[in-house]
């Protein structure tokens, strides 16, 4: 199944997320093959990075939960706000 993660950063986290973001690139390398889409929200200027969407192949959404519980931002404390939940693709038809 697919899932989607919108996970937002605390208030004043930028050098948190700056400091811990090649162990989360490291991280995301070794799950590559789970990731359809990932990248940074970015603030409405569109210049500072504000937190991070994914969608997962996980098997359920427990396996989804366990994706993010490893992956070294939330390890840091970066994210104030993790939302996940199933996904269905509509467009483009997949």
């Amino acid at each position: 199944m697919l899932c989607i993660m919108i996970c937002e950063d605390r208030p004043d986290s930028l050098d948190l997320r700056m400091a811990t973001r090649a162990a989360h690139l490291a991280f995301i390398d070794t799950v590559r093959a789970q990731v359809r889409l990932a990248g940074p929200m970015l603030s409405d200027d569109g210049e500072k990075m504000v937190g991070s969407v994914f969608i997962i192949e996980a098997d359920d959404i427990e396996a989804a939960r366990a994706f993010n519980a490893r992956d070294p931002y939330t390890l840091a404390g970066l994210f104030g706000k993790v939302t996940i939940r199933p996904f269905r693709q509509v467009v483009p038809a997949a």
